[in-house]
């Protein structure tokens, strides 16, 4: 049986945080929660972590209800728990001790196994300056491209 491979981005994460650290994290999800993340009704705008008693929780996080679902469907914006090593949470914690760090997740997809996962990501916040600045990169890699394709 071939899935339709899942791959939900966060966009934003890259343009407004520079981007420190990666890690791959489960989620703690319902039956209808899953069922609408592999109909790719998920969004991570506006999403952030934050720990609370040494778990690592996903927030904003934007899961449609699932359409088929009866009275027992999910609330779309709830919080999530984060599965992690217990040395990566540790570690993230110490980080986020640092001022100028979060945790921002960056894409949401489906592993081999059919498991919903999380990339997460240790950020340090631009300034507006360095948007800016990505932008021009941005467009100038885009008209090199145009250049050499000619």
């Amino acid at each position: 049986m071939k899935q339709s491979p899942v791959n939900i981005k966060n966009k934003r994460a890259t343009f407004d945080y520079e981007l420190v650290d990666t890690y791959t994290a489960g989620i703690v999800l319902t039956g209808t929660e899953i069922k609408s993340i592999r109909l790719g009704k998920a969004s991570l705008v506006d999403t952030f972590c934050y720990f609370v008693k040494g778990e690592l929780w996903v927030k904003n996080m934007h899961i449609a209800e699932y359409f088929y679902g009866s009275y027992n469907n999910h609330t779309a914006r709830r919080d999530r728990k984060l599965l992690l090593e217990k040395k990566e949470l540790e570690k993230l914690q110490r980080e986020m001790k640092t001022p100028g760090f979060t945790i921002v997740p960056v894409r949401l997809f489906i592993n081999e196994k059919g498991l919903a996962k999380l990339v997460i990501a240790l950020a340090k916040g631009k300034k507006q300056f360095d948007k800016r600045e990505a932008l021009k990169e941005k467009d100038d890699r885009r008209d090199m491209e145009r250049m050499f394709k000619r």
